[in-house]
């Protein structure tokens, strides 16, 4: 098996919400949102993150969705290009409504990050090594 793509399909509660907070963190929209989905393109590899409704996707894969709230079900990992990078992605995430789950920091050897959960519970690092 060789798939020509791979992406993400997350649940949430509000599309708005979460159109309002992807775009206020400077991910690229992957067309435009309709009364199901709203998507983006992340990174240079242009990795798509599809983010439906949550009813709509339970209902698609006739399977109990988890509360992302409760439990990381993934934790998508972004590169910056410095340390203040880093700095700056934390003011921005918090701006837009996300919830730190850790400060920025350096751990590890040469590794400085964060970790940030979206309105819906979905997770994210941030960190430049």
């Amino acid at each position: 098996m060789n798939p020509k793509m791979i992406w993400a399909n997350l649940p949430v509660a509000d599309l708005k919400r979460t159109t309002t907070f992807y775009t206020d963190l400077g991910f690229t929209p992957n067309g435009a949102p309709n009364e199901q989905l709203t998507s983006f393109i992340v990174g240079g590899n242009k990795f798509i993150i599809h983010f439906f409704l949550k009813e709509v996707l339970q209902s698609n894969m006739n399977i109990e969705i988890a509360d992302a709230h409760a439990a990381a079900e993934i934790m998508f990992t972004l590169s910056a290009e410095s340390k203040t990078e880093v700095d700056d992605w934390a003011a921005v995430v918090t701006k837009a409504g996300g919830e730190l789950l850790s400060q920025p920091e350096a751990f590890g050897k040469g590794y400085y990050g964060f970790a940030f959960a979206d309105p819906d519970g979905h997770r994210f690092n941030v960190f430049y090594m």
